[in-house]
């Protein structure tokens, strides 16, 4: 299995790659910022990459961002992502597509080099790895109205946003300004744990939330 592997810790990098060799992995690229990672990813073609949500150059989310650029650019992709935290945002962008090959699993909770191999295997045949915590935590948002939180002005917006007009067609039907529209969009986005992913993905989740509360 070809491996790209993109974490900012020097350790965990370099572990990884001693660890991953030992059950057969080969790992083409081993790179510390997300453009490095889209670049490799580019490059090499491989079957998984393994990414660490919080990666330089700002160091929120920019990891995120980069494997969901190089899945856009090589649909074949799998990736795992390796996170010190659970972000239920990140694990909703990466289950979005509906197409399978991703992982997210808590980097402290990845206890033997057997539980990686078997993640990277099912990734890279397609399938879905979750860490039970992950689960645990989006179940229970499922379970809360992710609406709730919404301004009857932008529940307006959203509605409007469903029905599939555009930026301008909605200031036109409430009267307001094309910059009022973006903000009542961008506090939407917000409220409901929507991240930045450089797409327009998020107006689609946006939606996708809406109509599942109807």
């Amino acid at each position: 299995m070809r491996v790209v592997l993109a974490d900012d810790s020097v350790l965990l990098r370099e572990g990884l790659i001693r660890l991953l060799d030992e059950v057969g992995c080969d790992i083409v690229a081993a790179v510390d910022d997300a453009p490095s990672l889209i670049a490799a990813a580019a490059e090499h073609k491989p079957d998984v990459a393994i990414v660490d949500v919080r990666m330089p150059p700002t160091m929120t989310d920019d990891g995120l961002k980069a494997a969901v650029t190089a899945r856009l650019q090589n649909p074949a992709l799998g990736v795992l992502m390796l996170s010190a935290y659970i972000e239920l945002s990140y694990a909703d962008v990466l289950l979005s597509d509906g197409r399978g090959g991703v992982g997210y699993l808590l980097k402290d909770r990845v206890t033997s080099l057997n539980t990686l191999a078997e993640a990277l295997q099912t990734i890279k045949g397609g399938g879905t790895v979750l860490d039970p915590e992950v689960v645990a935590q989006l179940l229970v948002a499922r379970r809360s109205d992710p609406l709730a939180a919404l301004t009857a002005r932008e529940r307006e917006v959203l509605a409007l946003m469903a029905e599939g007009r555009s930026n301008s067609a909605i200031a036109g039907q409430l009267f307001i300004t094309g910059g009022a529209v973006e903000k009542h969009i961008s506090n939407i986005f917000s409220k409901i744990n929507l991240p930045d992913v450089g797409s327009d993905n998020r107006r689609v989740l946006a939606v996708l939330a809406w109509l599942k509360s109807r």
